[in-house]
């Protein structure tokens, strides 16, 4: 794919042609032709299974703005942003954006921490949140709100910016590499490992006592419950077997339960994963990426470094494991479930699928679409497979003016429960409560995947989107980013 052109989605102007391109590329995406409203919209319709109520299908999904203060605290930005999370009618905020448990665990040095100190800000957070959503949607009711706990494991960097201070769960024969790591850096200790476990049943006491519905425990993308899955290098009782991989994961549950015993919980979970790609050495000249390639995997077949995925063939899929864990997840009595794929640091092509790469990405190595239809396929199967959990799916905003039709068919068809919205609510929070109350689509809100977002901090500054959004578009860090880009073309 990386020699071909990949048409741009902004050109299509029907949705009979989208239709037609998604068939040209060989694809399975459905997508209605008319958009329906009110109570006959499928994007409209509550959700009510094993005790959780949710009054339509629209999700928010966690959405980092890197714009906290250094003691973890929310800022104005952050206010603002939540604001919008209330704005957009989703009765599903699926954990407003990923919280540290700690200090130490953050993943960059302005993201948020929950702690007593933080107790404050967090709590004006969630009231501004509801604040606006019944301003926009009339009532709060069947609004579900949860809180994302993370710790950054391999990715924490606390301290600073330009400064990595990794959690490692096992080494990784490639992504060592990539923070360069000596074969000697310590991995986690069973008795830290603990310790994290305990920061986590700590934080979601604080988050059932401000009033949250749920807390995620983050397994995705590459992060420290993620992980775990994938340790099959660690030797004792966090690595090896499934039943070791998947130890943190009930440690935290049980103690949640203990401690906050009426809050629910919820599993973001990178369904499946690659091995990591980088940029095309070929087709990279004078600081332009070139298209993704995986790193050479040859020597380390049959692969096991990853979950979900095929060992002997690890660019592929394979859902063996992933099963067993949402089988796992039924048995804790867990039944919210967010469904993504892959990493942003090593496999953003499946992640978040885009037509442009942030600024440490790689040219997109296949039609975007691709990524989009290989992560809703991954969800129908997924939830034809448990149809008593609720599954949340990711990898929407890349369909762009499309989005609507495609969400309202893919819930309509059962294909999902509810569509997360990640990047699109950035520029455009209300996109999909708009066509379900019949307004026109402002078509030049839509995100057009310019990963200004992730570029952004990548650098050092804030999230948002600087193309579209006037508030970050007239800043001075959109400033900063124009330089930072200038200066890596």
């Amino acid at each position: 794919m990386s020699g071909q052109r990949i048409l741009r989605l902004g050109t299509i102007k029907s949705v009979a042609g989208f239709q037609e391109h998604v068939r040209a590329l060989g694809l399975t995406i459905p997508c209605d032709e008319q958009l329906l409203s009110g109570a006959d919209s499928p994007l409209r319709s509550p959700l009510v299974r094993a005790g959780v109520k949710i009054g339509n299908r629209i999700a928010v999904q966690p959405m980092e703005g890197w714009d906290g203060g250094k003691d973890g605290n929310p800022s104005e930005n952050t206010m603002r942003r939540w604001r919008r999370f209330g704005r957009s009618g989703a009765k599903l905020i699926w954990g407003g954006e990923a919280v540290a448990v700690s200090h130490s665990a953050r993943a960059n040095p302005n993201q948020l921490v929950i702690a007593e100190h933080t107790r404050p800000g967090l709590g004006e957070l969630r009231a501004a949140l509801i604040e606006e959503h019944r301003a926009s949607a009339g009532s709060d009711d069947g609004l579900l709100i949860g809180l994302q706990l993370t710790h950054s494991g391999r990715y924490c960097r606390p301290t600073a910016h330009d400064r990595p201070e990794p959690c490692i769960v096992y080494h990784h024969p490639i992504l060592d590499r990539r923070l360069n790591l000596p074969d000697g850096y310590p991995v986690l200790t069973d008795g830290e490992i603990e310790g994290i476990v305990e920061e986590f049943h700590r934080a979601a006491r604080l988050a059932w006592e401000l009033g949250f519905d749920f807390v995620d425990v983050k397994h995705c993308h590459g992060y420290l419950g993620h992980e775990f899955l994938s340790a099959r290098a660690r030797e004792g009782k966090h690595g090896g077997s499934f039943e070791n991989r998947t130890r943190f994961l009930r440690e935290v549950v049980q103690g949640i339960r203990s401690v906050a015993p009426g809050l629910r919980i919820g599993v973001r979970l990178s369904a499946f994963d690659s091995i990591p790609f980088r940029p095309d050495p070929a087709q990279s000249s004078d600081g332009k990426l070139g298209p993704g390639i995986p790193e050479n995997y040859e020597a380390l077949v049959p692969y096991h470094w990853g979950f979900g995925v095929d060992p002997q063939k690890p660019t592929a899929a394979d859902f063996t494991e992933t099963i067993e864990f949402l089988t796992l997840l039924e048995k804790l009595d867990i039944r919210l479930v967010n469904l993504t794929a892959g990493s942003p640091y090593y496999s953003p092509h499946i992640q978040r699928p885009a037509l442009y790469p942030p600024s440490d990405g790689y040219q997109p190595p296949e039609d975007p679409l691709i990524g989009v239809a290989r992560q809703m396929h991954a969800t129908k199967e997924l939830k034809a497979r448990f149809p008593g959990l609720i599954i949340v799916g990711s990898g929407y905003s890349y369909l762009q003016d499309f989005l609507p039709q495609v969400a309202q068919a893919a819930v309509r068809l059962g294909w999902v429960d509810a569509v997360g919205l990640g990047r699109m609510v950035l520029t455009y929070p209300e996109l999909l409560w708009d066509v379900t109350q019949q307004r026109a689509i402002e078509h030049k809100r839509i995100c057009r995947t310019f990963s200004d977002c992730t570029t952004a901090p990548r650098n050092g500054l804030p999230s948002g989107c600087y193309p579209l959004d006037g508030y970050y578009k007239s800043s001075a860090d959109a400033v900063k980013l124009a330089a930072v880009k200038v200066k890596r073309r």
